[in-house]
């Protein structure tokens, strides 16, 4: 695709990722950011869609603002493994010939992104925080660099389509419209079943109580001021009294306190609830580009010129461990009196 006619490619694809039949929040997350490109270049939004025996997925995503929806059925896609997944996906970029792709940066689209990138001889932007289209129409795409010190616009000029990914909670999920029409074309693919070398045996979950901390509508994060373990204790016991959700900052999970999957952050997850406590946390960019989108910031930091103060929008200047138990008991009492 070298030296190509730009102008044959048109249309924003969104891959639209789903597991056991449940279409994943980031897919609709991009639904909604491939609506405002395509507006601001007066194209459509097409949503890629790939499975087995799917049902409504197809108008969930008209809802969420597809104009086409791309539906291949297959016995192939039931369970996502890459071979069967990019041969589809390869197949509808080089028939349908989008201008812009957007893939959500989970495992599944970290797995595919790259593959699909190198069979079309195109770039990708991997873990975008903001896309936009530029007067000359075309895609910028924004993302962190140098360890989250700078952030760099990266255009993919001779190339496309133009891809990126981007991370579930990054983009605000848009609004479901059942009421919104669109077109669902039944989509045949040729697969080359020879090269399909791998198989799902078997799938084993891991069992969790808590809920993912980017669906927790309150969040209690602690950083090195809190300690260690039983600083995080502390921390369990005030997010129980206000049914919250612990996480932490990069550095708690590095110290084997917290598992990844609680991590806040550029290396971790990006969430957006309605309030987070920042407990400890000092407020270094990497951390803050992953919760400076939460609607109400409570800090709580020793360092009264902490960079986490410049996001909070109420800041408490003293010692977490003494600071944390006096809070619990307050907000344990207001909760009682209810």
């Amino acid at each position: 695709m070298n030296n190509m006619d730009k102008s044959q490619y048109k249309n924003v694809f969104v891959f639209i990722e789903q597991r056991e039949g449940v279409i994943q929040n980031v897919a609709l997350e991009l639904l909604g950011k491939a609506r405002e490109l395509a507006n601001a270049l007066n194209e459509k939004v097409y949503a890629i869609l790939l499975g087995h025996n799917l049902t409504t997925q197809a108008q969930e995503c008209i809802a969420y603002g597809a104009d086409t929806v791309l539906r291949v059925d297959s016995p192939e896609l039931q369970t996502y493994t890459t071979e069967p997944y990019a041969q589809a996906v390869y197949q509808i970029i080089t028939t349908y010939k989008p201008s812009i792709v957007l893939i959500g940066a989970t495992t599944i689209g970290r797995d595919l992104g790259p593959r699909l990138s190198a069979r079309i001889e195109t770039g990708l932007t991997a873990d975008c925080t903001g896309l936009e289209i530029s007067e000359e129409k075309e895609l910028l795409m924004t993302r962190p660099a140098f360890g989250g010190n700078l952030m760099a616009t990266i255009v993919c000029k001779e190339h496309r389509p133009q891809m990126s990914t981007v991370r579930p909670g990054v983009m605000r999920m848009g609004h479901r419209d059942t009421n919104r029409q669109g077109n669902i074309e039944d989509v045949t693919i040729n697969f080359d079943k020879s090269k399909f070398k791998v198989r799902v045996v078997k799938t084993v979950k891991e069992k969790k109580d808590m809920i993912d901390i980017t669906e927790a509508n309150i969040l209690v994060s602690g950083g090195r001021g809190v300690g260690n373990a039983e600083g995080f204790d502390m921390l369990r016991a005030m997010a129980k009294t206000i049914n919250a959700e612990v996480s932490a900052s990069r550095a708690m999970v590095d110290a084997g306190v917290l598992a990844h999957e609680r991590q806040v952050g550029q290396t971790g997850k990006t969430v957006r609830p309605d309030v987070y406590f920042a407990m400890g946390i000092s407020g270094a960019i990497q951390h803050l580009a992953g919760m400076e989108e939460s609607e109400y910031i409570i800090a709580v930091n020793k360092d009264k010129y902490a960079p986490i103060f410049n996001v909070a929008d109420l800041g408490i200047v003293g010692d977490v461990r003494k600071i944390v138990p006096l809070l619990t008991e307050k907000l344990a009492a207001i909760k009682h009196q209810k």
